[in-house]
């Protein structure tokens, strides 16, 4: 018997801020973000790498919160790691400290937090 491959619905981003920036994070308001190295969490239930297109763009329509962060001069995605879990579930995974709470996790039920991680310099 074939088992399919489930198809990846979920992301993350490694993200670099090579300087600190002090952001305006749509409603949430303004932050101070630390430089160095950072891990977003997302989803899409549809289009995936669409999605993930979208991101990796400079000039875009900011939406969501990690448009915001990805907009600064300072910010880079140096890699995208696509899963078949669940977006909680792999964001509980991931290390690093929450410095935004609420961070891409307006619509989180499972009570994560945030979908930002702070890894450090």
């Amino acid at each position: 018997m074939e088992t399919e491959q489930a198809a990846a619905v979920t992301y993350q981003l490694r993200i670099v801020l090579d300087r600190p920036a002090r952001l305006r994070v749509g409603r949430l308001g303004v932050f101070d973000f630390p430089a160095g190295r950072y891990v977003y969490t997302g989803s899409a239930r549809r289009n995936l790498e669409a999605r993930i297109a979208r991101h990796l763009r400079k000039e875009k329509r900011l939406r969501w919160h990690i448009d915001w962060l990805l907009a600064a001069p300072a910010a880079r995605v140096t890699s995208v790691r696509r899963s078949c879990e669940t977006e909680c579930a792999l964001n509980r995974k991931t290390r690093g400290g929450i410095l935004i709470p609420g961070f891409g996790a307006s619509d989180c039920r499972a009570g994560c937090g945030s979908h930002l991680r702070y890894l450090g310099k």
